[in-house]
């Protein structure tokens, strides 16, 4: 017997985990929207993208790898190029400091070294 789905039970985010989900810290976590949410509506990433994987494609990281992925990336790169977690791993920046950062305890905020684009 199929037992059918609550209703945006689809659209959900994945459960959040006990540790952010690219250095591992077990940490406070923030939703990362893979495909940023400022760009949902626009015609390019509509067609790109389904609505549910617009919804749900969503990584649970700390506030720091959270704040250097956007220090790092626009909006329009990260939807474009990193729109998965094995992406972000696959820069060298970013899987340099989620090497650096996991070794860190989980209240360690680091300093930013570049401005913000």
């Amino acid at each position: 017997m199929d037992v059918a789905s609550p209703p945006g039970h689809t659209l959900s985010p994945p459960p959040r985990p006990e540790r952010c989900e690219l250095c591992t810290r077990a940490a406070s976590l923030t939703k990362h929207h893979l495909i940023p949410r400022a760009l949902h509506n626009k015609p390019r990433y509509r067609k790109r993208y389904s609505r549910e994987e617009r919804l749900t494609a969503i990584l649970w990281l700390c506030h720091a790898c959270h704040r250097h992925i956007h220090r790092l990336y626009s909006e329009r790169e990260l939807a474009d190029q990193f729109a998965s977690r094995e992406a972000l791993l696959a820069s060298e920046e970013v899987r340099h400091f989620v090497e650096w950062l996991s070794n860190k305890p989980a209240g360690f905020k680091p300093k930013s070294r570049r401005p913000k684009r």
